[in-house]
């Protein structure tokens, strides 16, 4: 399989700008051998967010739609203060958040957007690992925050 940076061209992937932190906080850390990124939103290639509650106003393929656009917004934050995308091993976790209508029961569904790129980038080994998906209210009205924690090579 090419490196991170190589499939990110080979799949056409646009990244958004880095959202600047909205907070008091670091949007990426190295701790020891390991990459933690900050809960990212879904930034659109405009610099806008991706808005709105699934099973409410987006649908569940909206919703999905969303944390692909996380999954973007995540590769672009990396590269903006991290550096080399093919520094990463692999993903070791997701934590994804999912601004939904308290009815709907399918927030794992939704983050799978998040996941399948993550997958299509790093590998279907290298690009998945543990992971939790729930819901929840979510700033600003994003549908989709997810953050996560990935190996460096030595």
């Amino acid at each position: 399989m090419s490196s991170p940076s190589a499939r990110i061209k080979e799949l056409g992937l646009v990244l958004p700008p880095a959202p600047p932190p909205a907070g008091l906080y670091k949007p990426i850390l190295v701790v020891d051998n390991f990459l933690y990124v900050s809960g990212q939103g879904p930034m659109l290639p405009d610099g806008s967010l991706y808005k709105g509650r699934v099973g409410d106003s987006l649908s569940l393929e909206e919703g999905k739609i969303g944390a692909r656009h996380v999954a973007l917004t995540m590769l672009s934050t990396i590269t903006t203060h991290f550096g080399d995308v093919d520094r990463i091993k692999r993903l070791v976790k997701t934590l994804g958040m999912v601004n939904c209508h308290p009815d709907f029961g399918d927030q794992p569904l939704v983050i799978n957007g998040f996941s399948e790129l993550m997958a299509d980038v790093f590998g279907a080994d290298n690009g998945v690992g543990v992971r939790s998906a729930v819901g929840m209210m979510l700033p600003g009205g994003i549908a989709v925050e997810i953050e996560a924690m990935f190996e460096l090579h030595k």
